[in-house]
């Protein structure tokens, strides 16, 4: 399986997390290809050709980002809209993304307390994010569970530490897909009943 991670933190060195998680990324080149956003256009000039490239060649598309006004940050949306145009994804051919899959991973200033119902902001993470989990669906993608990691802004050193190992084990496990782990367990009790003790 191979993995594109999207960075997009426009303050990616005053970052805790996000400059850990991209640290922790860059350990594995073989498995995961990484592509700052930021880094690549801060001039916000996005080389579309190039991008589509990129996530046509992977089978796995993970977006980090910081939440900000609940939402993504700008370049992140600006990405979205230039990259997955109807053209290149319902052109000749086919849908040119259908059956990758999609995965977020949020970094989350506030406490997980304050999003849920009755908190501060009065709405979960996965209420919010429900425009990419409509995205995917909308172009043939597979919505995969996210990663989130709360309270970002007053966070302890050793737990950002932690979370860098866990959030790449998370992104790079096959059965982060029910599908994939489903078909596993058809084939297996396919083969078990065909090859009876």
């Amino acid at each position: 399986m191979r993995i594109l991670v999207i960075v997009a933190h426009p303050n990616i060195e005053q970052s805790r997390v996000n400059k850990r998680w991209l640290a922790e990324l860059r350990e594995y080149p073989d498995q995961i290809s990484v592509q700052e956003l930021y880094k690549a256009y801060p001039d916000y000039e996005i080389n579309v050709e190039n991008e589509q490239d990129l996530v046509a060649k992977h089978d796995r598309i993970v977006f980090q980002f910081p939440i900000q006004w609940y939402s993504m940050p700008a370049l992140l949306k600006k990405w979205l809209d230039d990259v997955f145009t109807t053209s290149w994804l319902f052109g000749a051919g086919g849908k040119a993304v259908a059956g990758k899959e999609l995965v977020l991973a949020m970094s989350i200033g506030g406490d997980e307390s304050s999003y849920q119902s009755g908190g501060l902001i009065g709405y979960t993470i996965s209420e919010l994010i429900r425009p990419f989990q409509a995205f995917a669906n909308q172009i043939g993608m597979t919505f995969l569970p996210h990663y989130k990691f709360y309270g970002a802004v007053k966070a302890k050193d050793d737990k950002i530490e932690n979370s860098a190992p866990h959030y790449v084990e998370h992104i790079s496990s096959p059965d982060l897909n029910p599908m994939i782990v489903r078909k596993r367990m058809l084939d297996e009790m396919s083969e078990a009943s065909s090859n009876p003790l």
